[in-house]
């Protein structure tokens, strides 16, 4: 068996994304997850939802592997192969393709701005009737006094790359508006995270 990849971060935020996705997701449907990464978040969602029923993507080749050692470690039945998947593509599933909830963990601010856009317009082209989409990382907020831990990560990331940053939680909705969504719930999470809900306007 392959050996996964480990993130310590997603180590740590797992299950506490898991309790909120407990508390906004009804007991059974079916999840497509952007950027599953090492794979560690999916493992752990779909051995704590059995009832829900898992699509892994990423855009690298190796995030697709470690997700998949991770699904075999733990003998998940419920979670499909991994699929790669470019968030900027027009064309990330069959057009048919339709899931209960769509969930982004930590994509949007290690990422140029355009996958914003592209994440909502692509999770409305495939949200179900009644679906939501899940996003949850670091953000700006105008109403919000921002934590000196992310002000001290956004410079961090703006000095690795320039196309990164922590996003302004009124800047992503409005391309959630622009899709055709709307920001229905906001949630706070440990270590100054939030955990956004949007559907269907």
């Amino acid at each position: 068996m392959a050996t996964p990849d480990f993130s310590p971060a997603a180590d740590r935020n797992k299950q506490p994304i898991l309790t909120m996705l407990r508390h906004v997701l009804p007991d059974t449907g079916s999840a497509l997850e952007i950027a599953s990464g090492t794979g560690q978040h999916v493992a752990w969602f779909a051995a704590g939802l059995p009832r829900w029923t898992w699509q892994p993507t990423d855009v690298q080749p190796a995030a697709l592997d470690s997700t998949a050692a991770w699904v075999a470690r733990h003998g998940l039945t419920n979670v499909l192969p991994p699929l790669r998947l470019d968030v900027m593509s027009d064309d990330w599933l069959p057009g048919d393709a339709r899931f209960d909830a769509i969930v982004c963990a930590n994509m949007l601010h290690i990422a140029p701005w355009a996958t914003c856009a592209a994440l909502m317009q692509g999770s409305a082209r495939h949200l179900a009737t009644g679906g939501v989409l899940i996003t949850y990382g670091p953000y700006l907020e105008h109403d919000v006094p921002t934590a000196p831990g992310n002000l001290a990560f956004d410079q961090s990331l703006r000095a690795q790359d320039a196309a990164w940053g922590l996003r302004r939680r009124e800047a992503v909705e409005g391309e959630a508006a622009r899709a055709g969504l709307q920001l229905a719930a906001r949630h706070a999470m440990p270590s100054n995270n939030l955990l956004l809900v949007w559907a269907r306007a």
